[in-house]
Parts: C-alpha cells; sequence; structure tokens
C-alpha cells in the first residue's frame, strides 16, 4: 500500500470579473498595436506619394524649362547656316582688304541681326579675327577682335557647328554662341560666323521661382541659377588640364577657381530624384532634387529642386489624422461600452456621451478645416453650381484665374463677369449642356476674360454634384489654366511652317537650272512658231497659219503651268487638310522634277493602282514630301551608270495604312550614318542645310504617318512614308 502524498495547496482561480478584465486589457492593447501599424503604413504611403508627386511636378516643371532652353537656342541656330551663304559675306572674306567689301557685309550682318533679334552676328576669318559684325558702329564693336581661342570658333573651322556658353570677351556679358563655317562651292571651310544670344530674360525669370533651379556645363559648373551665391560653383571638383583649357578659352572670364556647391546630396541607387541639403537664404534646408541631361545642348544638366518639407509633413499629417480617427474609434469603443452601464449609471452615461460628442465636433471642424485648406492650395481652378446655375463656390485658385474675389462671383447666374463677350454662344451652349444634363465628358476648351481685361485659355472638366443622400445637388467644374501650353504650340506650329517653307525655297533653289531649261525650251518654241505664224501670214496660208497659232497657245499653256506648280510650291500657307489622291502627289511631285530627271540622264517607274484610296492630307506638305524623297533619291545616283538611273514609286494599302515607297539604285546608306539620316543639320550634300528629310520626318508625323528607311539588296535605298486612309465618308 502506497503511502499517501500531502495535499499541495490549491492556487487562487482568477474571478469571471478579473478574467473579463484582462481579456478587455488586451484586446484593447491588440487593437492600439494594429491601429499603430496601419498608421504607419499610411504615413509610409503618404510620404511616398508626396514625394512620387513632388516628382512629378519638379519633372513637369523641367519639361517648361527645357522647352524655354532648347527654344532660346534654336530660335536663333539656322542663323548662321543662311548667313553663311550670302554673297557679301563671302565677298568679305575673299577681299578681307576691300573696305567696301567688309562694309557690305557689316551693313547685311547688321539688318539681319536687327531682324532675327539676336544679341550679336559677326563673321570670323580663318585666323580667328573678326571682320564684320552687326554691332560695327557701337563702342564694343567686334570688329578686329579675335576670337581664335573660343571653342565655337575652332569647332566652326573644323567644318562642324558650335556650341558655346561663356562670357563675352569684348562685351563681359554671358551667353550662348552658336556658329557655322562658310563653305565655298567645292565645301572648303573660308570663315566662320557666329551668332551671340542672351539668357538673360530666363535668368530673370528663375529670380522669381519659389525653388532653387541650377544650370551646370559639361564639367559641372554652374553658370545659371536662381540662388546667386551658386553661380560659377562646380558640382565636382576640376582636374588640372580643365581648369588650364578654362583659363585657355576664358569661357568664365578670369575666373581661376571653381569652389564646390555647399550641397551634400544623399542619392538612392536607381533613383532619378535625390536630396539635398543646403542654406538658402541663411536657412538650412533639405530639397528634393532632379537632373534632366541636355546633350544637344553642349552637355549641360539642368537640376530643379523642391523643397523637402512638403514630403516630411505629409507622414505627420497622416498620423495626425490617424491618430485622430483612432481616437473617434476609440471613443465609439468606449462609448459602446458605457451603454452597458447605462441602466445603473444613466445620468453619468448621459453626461459623459456630451462631453465626447463635444469631442467629436471639435475632432469634425478640425478634419473640415484641414479639407478647406487641402482645396485652397490646389492650382486647379475648382467651381461648383446649384440646380439654377448660381455660383455656390469658388476657390483661390479660381479667383486669381478670373481676377474675381469669392464675394463677387457667389450667387451669381450667368452671364458670368468672366465670360469673353466674343464668345458669349459657346458660353451659352456649354452652359445649356450642362444645365440638360449632358456636360461635355472629356472636357472642353474655354476662352475667358480675365477682370484686368486680358484673355487666359482654360481646359474646364464638370461633373455632377451629388450629395451625402445620393441627391444632385448641381455641377461642379475644374478649370485648368492652358494659355502658356497654347502659346507654345502655337509657336512650334509657327517654327515648323518656317522650317518647312525654308526647304521648299532650298529644294527650288536646287532646281533653278532645270527649271529655267524647262521654261526656255516652250518659250524658244514659242518664238518659233510666232516667227512662222507671220510668215504664214504674209503668204496667205491659212491652215499653216491656225496651225503655228494653236501651237504657240500650247507652248505658252506648258510655260504658264511650270510656273503654276512653283508658285503653288514655295507659297508660305497651304489650303490645308484635304483628300489627296496617291497618283496625283506623284504625278505632281516628278511634273517638278522632269528636268532635272532629264538632266541626270535618269527616269521614273509609277506603279500608282488608279483605285487606291485617297489619304487626308495637306497637298502642298505631302508634296514637298515626296519631291524632297525623289530629288535625294536623283541625287544619290550621280555616280551610277546612265542606264541604271532609276527611281521605283510604289503605292499600295498594307493593314488599313497607305505605304507610299520612294526607291533609288544608288550606292545605300552607310550603317555608321543611320542613326542621323533623320537628324536635324545632318547632310552629307556639299552645301546642304540638313533640314529636308527632318522636315519630312516631322511632316509625316504631323499627319499621323511615320517615316522610315532601308537598304536595298544589291544596293539603292528605299524610303516608306505611311499614312492614314481618307474615311469614306470624307468630301
Amino acid at each position: 500500500m502506497q503511502p499517501s502524498l500531502p495535499e499541495s495547496p490549491e492556487s487562487p482561480t482568477p474571478s469571471p470579473r478579473a478574467r473579463h478584465r484582462w481579456r478587455t486589457v488586451a484586446a484593447w492593447a491588440v487593437a492600439v498595436s494594429l491601429a499603430l501599424s496601419l498608421i504607419a503604413l499610411a504615413s509610409q504611403w503618404a510620404v511616398n506619394r508626396e514625394a512620387n508627386f513632388q516628382a512629378d511636378s519638379i519633372r513637369r516643371a523641367l519639361e517648361v524649362h527645357v522647352l524655354g532652353l532648347r527654344d532660346a537656342a534654336g530660335k536663333y541656330s539656322y542663323l548662321p547656316f543662311t548667313v553663311a551663304k550670302h554673297p557679301d559675306v563671302l565677298a568679305a572674306l575673299a577681299r578681307p582688304q576691300d573696305p567696301a567689301a567688309r562694309q557690305r557685309a557689316n551693313h547685311y550682318i547688321e539688318e539681319v541681326n536687327r531682324l532675327a533679334g539676336s544679341e550679336d552676328l559677326y563673321l570670323i576669318d580663318l585666323q580667328g579675327l573678326t571682320l564684320a559684325a552687326s554691332n560695327w558702329a557701337t563702342s564694343h564693336s567686334f570688329v578686329g577682335e579675335s576670337y581664335a581661342n573660343r571653342p565655337y570658333f575652332i569647332d566652326a573651322r573644323a567644318g562642324r557647328s558650335g556650341l558655346f556658353y561663356g562670357i563675352g570677351l569684348t562685351t563681359g556679358e554671358s551667353g550662348l554662341f552658336i556658329s557655322a563655317p562658310v563653305r565655298s562651292a567645292d565645301g572648303e571651310v573660308h570663315g566662320v560666323v557666329a551668332v551671340k544670344v542672351s539668357l538673360r530674360e530666363l535668368q530673370e525669370a528663375w529670380a522669381f521661382t519659389r525653388d532653387p533651379i541650377v544650370l551646370a556645363d559639361a564639367r559641372g559648373i554652374v553658370f545659371m541659377s536662381s540662388v546667386p551665391s551658386w553661380m560659377y560653383r562646380s558640382r565636382r571638383s576640376l582636374t588640372a588640364p580643365e581648369l588650364e583649357d578654362l583659363q585657355r578659352h576664358r569661357q568664365y572670364g578670369d575666373r581661376s577657381s571653381f569652389p564646390a556647391l555647399p550641397w551634400k546630396v544623399d542619392r538612392v541607387e536607381g533613383e532619378r530624384t535625390y536630396l539635398v541639403r543646403a542654406d538658402l537664404g541663411g536657412k538650412p534646408g533639405r530639397f528634393l532634387a532632379v537632373d534632366e541631361p541636355l546633350p544637344d545642348l553642349g552637355g549641360w544638366t539642368l537640376t530643379m529642386m523642391a523643397d523637402h518639407a512638403e514630403v516630411t509633413r505629409a507622414g505627420e499629417r497622416t498620423w495626425m489624422l490617424g491618430l485622430l480617427l483612432a481616437c473617434v474609434l476609440t471613443l465609439g469603443g468606449l462609448y459602446w461600452q458605457l451603454r452597458e452601464r447605462r441602466f445603473v449609471e444613466q445620468r453619468d452615461a448621459r453626461r459623459d456621451l456630451e462631453l465626447r460628442v463635444r469631442e467629436r465636433t471639435h475632432a469634425l471642424n478640425e478634419a473640415h478645416a484641414f479639407r478647406k485648406a487641402m482645396e485652397d492650395s490646389l492650382l486647379v481652378g475648382m467651381r461648383a453650381r446649384d440646380l439654377e446655375g448660381r455660383i455656390i463656390y469658388v476657390n483661390p485658385a479660381f479667383c486669381e484665374m478670373t481676377g474675381y474675389s469669392a464675394d463677387e462671383l457667389l450667387g451669381r447666374l450667368p452671364p458670368y463677369p468672366y465670360w469673353n463677350p466674343a464668345d458669349s454662344a459657346q458660353h451659352w451652349h456649354y452652359y445649356d449642356a450642362m444645365m440638360s444634363g449632358q456636360p461635355a465628358r472629356s472636357g472642353f476648351e474655354s476662352r475667358i476674360r480675365h477682370r484686368d481685361g486680358h484673355e487666359v485659355i482654360t481646359m474646364v472638366y464638370t461633373a455632377a454634384l451629388i450629395d451625402a443622400n445620393g441627391q444632385h445637388k448641381g455641377w461642379m467644374s475644374s478649370v485648368v489654366d492652358i494659355t502658356e501650353q497654347k502659346r507654345s504650340e502655337l509657336r512650334q506650329r509657327q517654327n515648323d511652317e518656317q522650317l518647312q517653307h525654308a526647304q521648299r525655297l532650298a529644294s527650288v533653289g536646287e532646281m533653278a537650272s532645270t527649271l529655267a531649261h524647262e521654261l526656255n525650251q516652250p518659250l524658244m518654241a514659242l518664238s518659233n512658231f510666232a516667227s512662222a505664224a507671220k510668215a504664214f501670214a504674209e503668204q496667205g496660208n491659212q491652215p499653216l497659219l491656225v496651225s503655228s497659232l494653236d501651237e504657240a497657245v500650247a507652248q505658252a499653256q506648258r510655260s504658264a503651268e511650270i510656273v503654276r506648280r512653283i508658285r503653288g510650291f514655295v507659297r508660305q500657307r497651304t489650303v490645308g487638310m484635304e483628300d489627296c489622291a496617291v497618283a496625283a502627289l506623284v504625278n505632281n511631285a516628278l511634273a517638278l522634277l522632269q528636268g532635272e530627271m532629264r538632266q541626270r540622264q535618269a527616269r521614273a517607274e509609277v506603279r500608282v493602282p488608279a483605285e487606291l484610296p485617297k489619304v487626308r492630307g495637306d497637298r502642298v506638305l505631302l508634296e514637298q514630301v515626296l519631291l524632297n524623297l525623289l530629288s535625294n533619291g536623283l541625287q544619290a545616283m550621280q555616280d551610277t551608270p546612265p542606264e541604271q538611273r532609276l527611281v521605283k514609286v510604289e503605292a499600295e494599302v498594307v493593314d488599313g495604312r497607305m505605304h507610299i515607297r520612294v526607291a533609288d539604285q544608288g550606292p545605300g546608306i552607310d550603317d555608321a550614318l543611320a542613326e542621323q539620316v533623320f537628324a536635324p543639320f545632318f547632310t552629307t550634300k556639299s552645301g546642304g542645310l540638313g533640314l529636308g528629310l527632318n522636315i519630312c520626318r516631322t511632316i509625316v508625323e504631323a499627319h499621323r504617318g511615320r517615316l522610315s528607311f532601308a537598304n536595298l539588296v544589291g544596293g539603292g535605298t528605299v524610303f516608306t512614308v505611311e499614312l492614314e486612309i481618307a474615311p469614306p465618308s470624307s468630301p
């Protein structure tokens, strides 16, 4: 029999109330941990979202500033190439000791510079000595000055176009220098034409920007900045050869040292954006920065920054909102707990409930104030109208856009004071469409008049305003100011039209001799038939007299047709979009090249079926494309035996698009040059401008088409123009 063991004292068992209390504490602990985790995740999401939004804003601003820089550089890039071909310029280089020749060059360059609006324009001989300049009559004339050590002169003398930014040796003022070689008929360089373009307006505009903007050269030296103290500082340490090169070319005057920028940069591998710590206005700051390389502008780098404090504040705001929401939920939980005690503590519970209501009302007021602050910070104009068309809400951006205060707009019925009187019918049309419940879903463009009288172009998007009960209470519109965008598009169209017209004139210039021959033949025939008619009239031979006069009329009509085609091709303004038959486009282009084809002993083979559908486009511009491709094909076959000089033109519909092919039997295009064929100012022709294929691609892409090329097996090149087919309903 086993001895009995002494009984151990039993551990105390927790009461049900204690267990409930511990379960409640554990549940609250889990809920608090989960809430804090969710708030932390939301805060991180808000920080990332704000950083991405800020980076996108910087990139959009970068696009605008890059467009401004390229516009400033490209606006005058044609001047050196154009001036270099003028006879007065060539004469001044050929006879530098002739004062009359140099004075004619001075007057010509001065007039061109005045019409173009550039800073300075001047002619340099091969030794770097300035022979003529637009400022020849001023106290700071470039005439007689030597610029042999300037890189833009060295590049142009070597036969390349030059692009250089620096401080002027004569005036001491900075600017962008663009140069081009002056070539003789055999392609030999005889001098250099350079134009100086001032970027002063851009620099002055940057002074009013809120966030820093920096433009550095290929070495990293800052030469334009919205922060003056960062000027002529370097983003990296310069080597001794680089400093010697700067002093030799005197790019930035007499400066011999370029201290490092006072930046502390934090980069994340693989990210385009990075953080910059720097003092601005005597205060330390953190900025989100984005670089935009500009290889076409001498390897410059444009850097834009934005205050990173907004990103930090986004996280803080999320934490505040999250904690506020957690507090509201906590109060809700406590409220439901108090409900359980209401039977025994009704009076105390009611008092506690009133306290919680006041707290929640305060929280809601804060949330409303926060939402209003967010709406007021928007750059997009917001406008709300009720079902009668009465304005019931506008934000500050809309007031700034129209020039009227909120008090002046609220309660107004149409016509609104900012409506443009010239577009009154259009305003009423869109207003009636909105009131009928059919607003433009994709938005519509509208011109409004600012209070001071100037015009503002906007894009308006309207949607129904629905209240919390799902009831339609009116209309909410967002209004975006697109005035600057429209102006940029207009400038781009004007530049494209000027380039296209210049190329047409260049094409006619290349055909001048053959066109003269074309006109000479019918004119000589006209003279012979007129002489014959005179003789037949004296002889009284009526049948032969009538026949000679008919032939004379035919030759006169032939001459008039040649002149009509040339005038139609070189005119500045075109007729616009129309339905064009492919066969007519090809025949018109070939008609302008008949003389050149006979001169070059070449022939054309056309395979364009008559039943092909028409294409929608600008007839003159499409003929310009075909004329340029055909002319290039003829010039490419100059070393081909005459019996093999054949250009082929074919057209067919492929996958619902019109394909027009122009093929030659020349040597083809070298693979090393394939990437540069469509680049502006690239040419393999002696004396060519290098604009033809670039303009052809611009015209085709403006027609929503595509221009491509390929080398043919056995020699030759084929260019393919892809265009959209005109819809059957087009007139």
